[in-house]
């Protein structure tokens, strides 16, 4: 083979090994979630979780957003999934947000909190930080089913002394335009508000920018 395509190969292997090695060494912040942050029913790629990932480049963090949301998903499938994600991407932060279906399908809330506890212990013990995101359920699931779901939220992050963002849905709420036509499921509109919200909690967790911890 002629000295200057080699030495082009050699070339083009160096930068993909490169950029495949900062990928990997890019600290992760790691998203276990349902529809909401599946993005279901939006464009692709147009949740707020990748509107994460450009916010953390435009701010100067080396943080990389893993996804791991599925739609329809329970704290009893996210907890059964999170060991095998926790080995596999290491995160510097673990975002969960679940907990959604468990309530709106009437589910038991003494399981729902020993999932999110499991989940948040299981993160911090792989050495993540942890970050829990609350929901709250319509009124017609009866006053004290609504308000023990919304407190289940705070009280594991209290007891596992772990980050939270009380109501992800925090100042629209009541905006019927923000939501889809089933009025679970925020619009495209909304992204940048749910990223607002995760992000003044998930901020104080990601070091300086340009640093990782």
């Amino acid at each position: 083979m002629p000295r200057r395509p080699l030495v082009r190969l050699f070339f083009a292997l160096f930068i993909a090994l490169a950029a495949s090695a900062c990928a990997i060494a890019a600290p992760v912040v790691l998203v276990l979630g349902d529809s909401i942050s599946a993005g279901y029913g939006l464009p692709a790629e147009a949740g707020w979780t990748t509107l994460l990932q450009q916010r953390l480049a435009a701010e100067h963090y080396p943080h990389r957003v893993v996804n791991a949301s599925i739609s329809g998903d329970t704290t009893a499938g996210g907890r059964a999934r999170l060991d095998a994600l926790l080995v596999k991407h290491h995160p510097a932060v673990t975002v969960i947000e679940l907990g959604g279906n468990d309530g709106l399908r009437g589910g038991s809330l003494d399981a729902m909190r020993a999932n999110l506890d499991a989940m948040a212990s299981a993160a911090q013990k792989s050495g993540s930080r942890v970050l829990i995101v609350g929901l709250r359920l319509p009124p017609n699931y009866g006053p004290a089913y609504v308000r023990r779901f919304e407190t289940t939220y705070a009280d594991v992050a209290r007891d596992r002394k772990a980050a939270l963002v009380p109501f992800l849905f925090e100042g629209f709420a009541e905006d019927n335009g923000m939501f889809q036509a089933d009025r679970i499921h925020p619009v495209l509109a909304a992204q940048t508000r749910l990223l607002d919200n995760v992000w003044r909690e998930l901020k104080p967790l990601l070091g300086e920018p340009g640093k990782s911890r």
